[in-house]
């Protein structure tokens, strides 16, 4: 029994002893001096493309052209459909410890990583190293210098002190609109659409025959306003009000009056049918193209889909209604001072035990960022390279004057180039793409609520930020004002977790040979007995 008690005491300490060392994380990436090209590296590369194969077709040529470059370098491909899907493998991997090389994500989602320490490298020192940085002199291809980069684009990837990403591609959103549609209401589109225009003409396309057809398409069903993404909904609407959202720091200013006011608004108009978003209704491009919406906001990057001769179409060939598209910037507060949100995929390099590893991913991650990835991929819809180089470049700007490519696509990529510092970025920290979430989360239910007929009123909506915020664990973000941190209170380090385990079943096994113990003494008492 002694000997039992001292194995499973052996066992606790070596496990302490493991979660001590293991809660360190993994050491911080220190630069080579040089390149070992005598090895061979395996780079694993984790990207998304939209179940578009012309992209997917890039990504392998760009692998290819590579590999031609550093023949000792073989990159795996991974691709996704969906950057959730991307986050989720990745939160699985870093408890694994198989994280991939290089992965495209959203910022929000590499704040989640870097709560594995050591998991995520800071790219700083990277960027300005002369040999191996931005544009280093011993790469074997031309990349971007640090001065080539567009710093808006950049700064979107620095967050807690550091760069631990750099931009790959850059979208907006964008409002796509029947311009036919809006002309026979009677209205005419202005440069800039206001959220109080665009309300109004949806109410008025909710018109209806005497024969209870609509009248703007004579059909049985016309949904004037439909917007993809509720999240960048709530998000360009409060940040346009100057509305709290949240700080850097993670304190979370959303549920909030403004909010409100702006769930009001969307209850108003979704009782009366004439919103609703993609995740009740379906894409806002198949009912744009199907002559049964007015106003559909969507991606810039989702330009390839929008409007009756889009050359990407998700509905059969009659079902098409010709119209003249326009585009517009979202729906805006004040027109003198326009605010979009800026958005698109970053490249975030994993952290492993060698440096040479490191490097090798490195290397590739910048040659993601060369004229000859940058360009055709971006041509692909309505993406806008990161680079001022790849920008400016004479194929790039011949393709943004070519009259054989889809004006709607062209349009919309001019539209963020022309308004590149009226875009903004939210706050990122770890519980910032939660937050995002439930941004959207409040548009949803409350359209969702008025058309079952729910009365949406002060309590409504104080069970609606309770539940919300509950659902998305935001009651689990405490922000200390006093000392202007962070306390997150989220999932226990594996060691940590670890430990409690080995605890549990030392504790476990003590309580057993005790039990087992008192038994025999007991059942030798009562022999004697």
């Amino acid at each position: 029994m002694k000997k039992m008690v001292f194995l499973l005491a052996l066992i606790v300490l070596c496990g302490l002893f493991a979660g001590c060392h293991g809660s360190e994380g993994r050491k911080a990436f220190v630069l080579p001096e040089s390149f070992d090209e005598s090895r061979q590296y395996e780079v694993v590369f984790w990207a998304k493309n939209d179940t578009n194969q012309v992209q997917a077709g890039i990504y392998r040529s760009a692998i290819a052209e590579f590999e031609k470059l550093y023949p000792n370098i073989t990159v795996k491909l991974r691709m996704y459909t969906d950057y959730g899907q991307i986050y989720n493998d990745v939160i699985t991997n870093i408890v694994t410890d198989t994280t991939p090389n290089v992965c495209i994500s959203y910022p929000d989602h590499i704040a989640t990583y870097l709560t594995g320490d050591g998991t995520v490298v800071g790219l700083d020192d990277l960027f300005e190293d002369e040999t191996y940085g931005l544009g280093g002199s011993a790469l074997h291809y031309e990349g971007p210098k640090r001065e080539e980069m567009v710093e808006d684009f950049l700064e979107e990837c620095s967050f807690g002190g550091s760069h631990y990403a750099v931009p790959y591609m850059r979208s907006t959103e964008a409002l796509y609109l029947n311009k036919d549609y809006v002309e026979k209401l009677g209205y005419t589109v202005p440069d800039v659409v206001t959220w109080d225009f665009i309300w109004e003409v949806s109410d008025a396309a909710m018109k209806k025959n005497a024969d209870g057809t609509y009248f703007l398409n004579g059909g049985t069903v016309m949904i004037p306003f439909i917007y993809k993404s509720t999240d960048n909904m709530m998000i360009q609407r409060l940040a346009q009000m100057e509305a709290p959202y949240s700080t850097a720091e993670g304190e979370i200013g959303i549920f909030s009056d403004q909010t409100k006011s702006v769930l009001y608004e969307v209850a108003d108009h979704a009782a009366k049918r004439s919103f609703s978003t993609f995740k009740i209704s379906s894409y806002p491009a198949n009912f744009l193209n199907a002559g049964q919406c007015v106003f559909a906001v969507d991606s810039t990057a989702g330009s390839t889909w929008m409007g009756s001769e889009a050359p990407l179409l998700d509905i059969a060939a009659e079902k098409i209604v010709p119209f003249t598209t326009e585009v517009r910037m979202v729906p805006q507060v004040n027109p003198a001072h326009p605010k979009m949100i800026s958005q698109g995929p970053s490249l975030c390099l994993f952290n492993k035990d060698d440096p040479q590893e490191v490097l090798a991913s490195w290397i590739f991650l910048q040659y993601l960022l060369t004229n000859d990835v940058q360009i055709p991929y971006a041509e692909t819809e309505g993406y806008v390279p990161v680079t001022k180089k790849a920008q400016n470049d004479p194929a790039y700007q011949a393709y943004l004057a070519d009259p054989e490519e889809y004006a709607v696509k062209r349009e919309a990529t001019a539209l963020l180039l022309a308004h590149t510092e009226d875009t903004f970025v939210t706050p990122v920290f770890n519980g910032s793409a939660s937050l995002r979430d439930a941004a959207g989360q409040l548009i949803e239910n409350v359209t969702k609520s008025v058309r079952r007929g729910e009365t949406v009123d002060e309590a409504y909506m104080q069970r609606l930020f309770s539940d919300v915020s509950s659902l998305y664990r935001l009651d689990q973000i405490t922000f200390v004002a006093s000392a202007g941190t962070r306390q997150d209170l989220g999932p226990l380090p594996r060691t940590a977790v670890s430990i409690l385990v080995l605890l549990g079943v030392a504790w476990a096994a003590l309580g057993a040979a005790y039990l087992a113990s008192w038994h025999k003494k007991r059942s030798s008492s009562d022999e004697n007995a």
